[in-house]
């Protein structure tokens, strides 16, 4: 079976493309990933029973912490690896080859916000700077790079720089990302008020442990507030991912050509789900063509007609029911 290109997986522009360059990533994966291989014939599949994008077995976000997940023989150039507490089982993603993140998160950001190069991209992202093999600091770091902006750069816990900082671009006119983890954002907020509307506050989820979780909409509260803006962006990644969806507000989300949400039944993990109902959410994301792009997450979400979504939470472990075939 021959391997899609990043020029087939990146110039998606219709369904029919995506579900097209999908069945050939699947037929590849399926041939070249032992994983994914092992695990769709013990769902009782096989790839000649699988002649849509809705009959694609979608595995277990689990098998990362476990698995070798790779398509081919080729060895890796790094390692994404999960955050998580002492003590707790973290992911691994072995990318055999890093242009494909690249060229996704590159084009991802200038589909949804503009030539990076308009902005100052300010990150602030202790937890993730604080330990190895971060794909988000992978990209955030690239995106600094980018932009080409002196003032753009990691900031660890100095809010005073930061704010200043902030001030100087608010006062220069400056189109500006601060890209953020959840908990320190607030902790930010805590410190330092600002009222700079034109600012894209993004966070990326994840109190990692350090403060009281929050709902949504009580958490953009305290942020519009703190930074003067009248809606928070997000984005929606993770380590067994190669692609990102990003919210401009509400809570809503939206993917990439190349990416698509699809729901599953909360209590049969092998069911898709259709209309707008609450399920768990099953990611295709084609740019992950080197590892597996059909992959089973522990969120709960809800997509709406036009293939937007919302992330509602996530299973609890006792919750995660079936679909434990190798996990171990």
């Amino acid at each position: 079976m021959i391997k899609p290109t990043q020029e087939q997986v990146f110039s998606i522009t219709t369904q029919d493309e995506f579900n097209t360059v999908a069945l050939q990533v699947f037929n590849y994966q399926f041939t070249n990933n032992a994983i994914y291989n092992t695990f769709v014939q013990a769902i009782g599949r096989s790839a000649d029973s699988v002649t849509s994008v809705e009959q694609i077995p979608f595995v277990p976000v689990e098998f990362f912490k476990s698995q070798r997940v790779v398509t081919g023989r080729d060895t890796e150039e790094l390692v994404f690896t999960s955050s998580g507490t002492t003590g707790m089982i973290t992911s691994s993603h072995l990318v055999i080859d890093v242009s494909w993140y690249e060229e996704s998160f590159r084009r991802a950001f200038k589909l949804f916000y503009g030539d990076v190069k308009n902005y100052t991209v300010l990150a602030l992202l202790p937890s993730y700077l604080e330990r190895e093999g971060s794909s988000l600091i992978y990209m955030a770091n690239d995106l600094i790079e980018q932009s080409g902006n002196p003032d753009s750069g990691f900031f660890l816990y100095d809010h005073d720089k930061l704010y200043s900082i902030l001030k100087k671009q608010q006062a220069d006119g400056k189109p500006t990302l601060l890209i953020g983890v959840t908990f320190a954002l607030l902790d930010f907020v805590e410190q330092h008020s600002i009222n700079f509307p034109e600012l894209i506050v993004m966070e990326t989820g994840g109190m990692k442990g350090r403060r009281k979780e929050v709902i949504r909409e009580e958490l953009h509260t305290i942020l519009c507030s703190g930074f003067g803006v009248k809606t928070i962006h997000s984005e929606y990644g993770m380590t067994e991912l190669l692609s990102q969806a990003y919210s401009k507000g509400e809570g809503v989300f939206n993917c990439p050509p190349w990416m698509k949400i699809i729901p599953r039944d909360t209590n049969d993990p092998l069911t898709l789900i259709e209309g707008e109902k609450t399920g768990g959410i099953n990611i295709i994301d084609l740019a992950n063509i080197n590892s597996c792009s059909f992959i089973a997450t522990q969120d709960l979400g809800r997509v709406y007609a036009d293939g937007s979504f919302e992330v509602l939470g996530r299973f609890d472990n006792s919750d995660i029911r079936g679909c434990n075939l190798m996990v171990g």
